[in-house]
């Protein structure tokens, strides 16, 4: 029996461990009768629908600029394609930046001289030195097409209890409407740069003091900031289109801070939704728990990195971030959005030593990059799953292979299979009664099968 007629044309994609396999394409496969002796099925039930996908990126930071302003145009291309181009490469649709100084910049700065109350002095011009050039390129690629959103590490320090944009404290209350002006004046700003600025969060990891750029609020205090001064603004300013999330912090905490939030209904009627990182491991519970109370909000992955600084070739921070991708996703993230895009060999710069790792890594003394186990597993979700798909149904036989599967807006099939095990696991496809396809997933792999109606 050929392939049920649903489906004309099939692919699948995989990346095993120590192989020479990377997103690469193996021979396609064809439906047949079920023989009824073999029950190793991984279902999958395209007729029953989930979350709406939003999409899938990372993040621009001032370390990832300067890193990529250093290499040969030839690498700064093979990056951005990589990125960028929806042929070539992954077709990021939805990336992040940041307002203000975070800890992947050279230094602490902002956009305002001290204590200008008035916010007259605002400019944008430390960006522009290599910020905006980055993400101006970005757009400039072939088929590009990103949303971006952006999230504060810290206003000024004078704003601030502290009177430092280091080392935690909290927005002084005389500065919350000067702060809320100074969030919609970026956002006027670059969308003068032709950056279009889909979205914000209200603070990147408010219960965490650091010796980095941070600021800390209670939930009470980021609902009554968002509810009484940033929410007027943007309507005053025009800006009402602008996405608002909370939180922007890590998912054990996630139900909590929401059920703080949305006591309030006119919190509730205006932030789109609940940002949020995985440091504090899986709990993906807490993204079931605030859908199934709150199921009007988005829930988008804003945050993740492999902390330590680089780690060449390691395998399971590939595998981390494919754990993370699918469990998210199975519990109604509608996007997942790395970290710093890429960093140099040391995991940086970054102005407190907070080195991390990333998906591509250059190495600016042998002007080279470095293509990392990572990038590849976030590229068999990014790649092939496209704004505006669904999550489907799926089950499969054995909780050591993890999936999840999609329909694009084509009514493409999409299909992750994931293994993070010694062993070799073979699994029958079954899309319809009667009719399946055996396929083996290799130890340490990743596979995407796409299935086309056309």
């Amino acid at each position: 029996m050929s392939v049920p007629i649903e489906y004309k044309r099939v692919r699948l994609f995989q990346t095993v461990k120590a192989t020479s396999d990377r997103l690469t394409e193996k021979d396609i496969f064809i439906f047949q009768e079920d023989n009824a002796h073999w029950r190793g099925f991984l279902n999958v039930y395209p007729e029953v629908r989930y979350q709406r996908i939003e999409g899938f990126g990372g993040a621009f930071t001032e370390a990832a600029a300067v890193t990529w302003k250093q290499l040969p145009l030839h690498l700064q291309q093979i990056i951005l394609d990589a990125y960028f181009d929806p042929v070539k490469g992954f077709g990021y649709s939805l990336c992040r930046t940041h307002i203000n100084s975070c800890d992947f910049s050279l230094e602490n700065y902002n956009y305002v001289k001290e204590h200008d109350d008035s916010l007259s002095s605002f400019s944008i011009f430390h960006d522009q030195k290599a910020l905006i050039p980055f993400i101006q390129q970005a757009m400039c690629v072939k088929g590009a097409n990103f949303r971006l959103f952006a999230s504060p590490w810290s206003p000024p320090g004078w704003m601030k209890t502290t009177g430092t944009m280091n080392f935690g404290g909290t927005l002084l209350p005389q500065y919350r409407a000067t702060w809320a002006k100074y969030i919609a004046k970026y956002i006027r700003a670059y969308r003068e740069q032709g950056l279009p600025i889909w979205g914000i969060t209200v603070q990147n990891e408010p219960a965490a003091t650091q010796v980095w750029d941070s600021c800390n609020y209670s939930a009470q205090e980021e609902a009554e900031f968002v509810r009484d001064f940033l929410a007027p603004e943007l309507d005053d300013q025009n800006l009402s289109d602008i996405a608002v999330m909370v939180w922007d912090h890590n998912k054990d905490a996630l139900y909590r801070r929401a059920k703080e939030y949305f006591k309030d209904d006119k919190v509730r009627q205006r932030v789109w939704g609940m940002a949020f990182h995985w440091y504090s491991g899986d709990h993906f519970g807490d993204l079931e728990a605030v859908f199934h109370e709150y199921p009007e909000k988005s829930l988008l992955f804003t945050e993740g990195t492999i902390e330590g600084g680089v780690k060449l070739d390691h395998w399971a921070s590939g595998e981390h971030y494919g754990h993370h991708m699918i469990g998210d996703l199975n519990h109604h993230a509608c996007g997942f959005i790395d970290w710093n895009l890429l960093l140099d060999q040391t995991g940086g710069p970054n102005h407190v030593g907070n080195y991390c790792d990333a998906p591509i890594i250059a190495d600016l003394d042998k002007k080279q990059i470095h293509f990392q186990p990572s990038f590849y597993y976030i590229g068999h979700v990014a790649k092939f799953v496209r704004p505006g798909a669904v999550r489907v149904g799926c089950s499969v036989y054995r909780d050591d292979l993890e999936t999840v599967a999609f329909v694009n807006a084509d009514e493409s099939l999409v299909i992750v299979v994931m293994n993070r095990t010694e062993q070799v696991i073979p699994y029958l496809l079954s899309l319809h009664q009667g009719e399946t396809t055996q396929i083996t997933s290799p130890p340490h792999s990743i596979q995407t099968i796409i299935l086309y109606r056309i």
